[in-house]
């Protein structure tokens, strides 16, 4: 998939993925006790990047990202120091 946004620097553009519904055990959870998704896809990656790279799953810290919403998708701008691993 390809991203309407280019990223300038050392930014990411990438989608969150969706909170998990159900425990391990199988409970289903409600929506209000579903925690905030941390790990997203890379979608695309500005010119400074160097450690991650189109297709990479990521760990991001959860309050260090801007949201937008392009032709109806919904994106995630964060900076690559605010990467903290890549989910294999």
């Amino acid at each position: 998939m390809s991203s309407p946004l280019q990223p300038l620097a050392d930014y990411v553009v990438a989608q969150a993925e969706e909170a998990n519904t159900k425990t391990a055990s199988g409970l289903y959870l409600p929506d209000n006790a579903a925690e905030k998704p941390k790990t997203a896809k890379v979608i695309a990656v500005g010119k400074d990047v160097k450690q991650v790279k189109t297709g990479d799953r990521i760990v991001y810290k959860s309050y260090s990202t801007t949201d937008i919403k392009v032709d109806n998708q919904d994106y995630i701008l964060v900076k690559e120091e605010d990467i903290l691993a890549t989910v294999k």
